[in-house]
């Protein structure tokens, strides 16, 4: 068995966290959903650093993320699955 890259904590989730380091443009991650263990593959869009998260699917602008089945914020541009989350495509709704 291969040492998962990203893990999905809920089957909702629409985004998954990198946990290791080293994840390139153009490498395949093995996925590991928590909920269930079951897995999937997905290929990274981008150079992504541990703890940053990475679409699962194409995702729209004004989308909520979920994370830990729960929402997380919103995206304020348009991501294709595979794409790099974070601070410069994801914003709180606190404020």
């Amino acid at each position: 068995m291969s040492v998962p890259q990203l893990l999905v904590h809920d089957r909702r989730d629409n985004v998954g966290v990198v946990v290791v380091e080293g994840v390139e443009a153009g490498d395949e991650l093995l996925c590991v959903v928590t909920e269930d263990n079951s897995d999937f593959r997905i290929t990274a869009k981008h150079d992504v650093p541990i703890g940053h998260k990475i679409a699962l699917s194409d995702l729209a602008n004004g989308d909520t993320a979920i994370k830990y089945g729960e929402d997380i914020g919103k995206f304020v541009a348009d991501i294709s699955k595979g794409e790099h989350v974070h601070t410069h495509n994801l914003k709180t709704k606190r404020w």
